[in-house]
């Protein structure tokens, strides 16, 4: 069992940034490949950034590609995501998810086993 706490999101003015935080406990998560996805209401799950056991191979959708960033901090079970130059479209609820099993990250989100109750993040025009 893995526990994911998200933290970090708010609201913030466009062009300004945000730093989302994900916290994992339990089975010793920083073992596995990690990512971000969100998730709009009434939309599908959208990949966002993974990022691989060692940290050492990162995954991004074009749509974020050279805005956010993703790190993690395996001596603090701890994924980020730098998120820069926001705009209103980036409005949405933010999840980060484990994948067990595998040190490579995925873009999908039926190959990660367990996820956080999401952050909300609103970007004002």
């Amino acid at each position: 069992q893995v526990q994911l706490v998200e933290s970090g999101g708010g609201l913030v003015q466009a062009g300004g940034s945000l730093r989302l935080s994900c916290a994992a406990s339990g089975r010793t998560a920083n073992n596995y490949a990690m990512a971000w996805f969100r998730q709009a209401p009434g939309k599908e799950r959208e990949f966002v950034a993974a990022i691989s056991r060692s940290g050492g191979n990162t995954y991004y959708a074009d749509s974020v590609k050279g805005q956010f960033t993703i790190s993690r901090a395996n001596a603090k079970n701890t994924v980020y995501l730098q998120m820069n130059t926001l705009k209103p479209e980036d409005t949405t609820v933010y999840f980060c998810a484990v994948r067990l099993s595998y040190a490579r990250g995925s873009y999908f989100d039926y190959d990660y086993n367990y996820w956080g109750q999401g952050t909300q993040v609103t970007v004002s025009s």
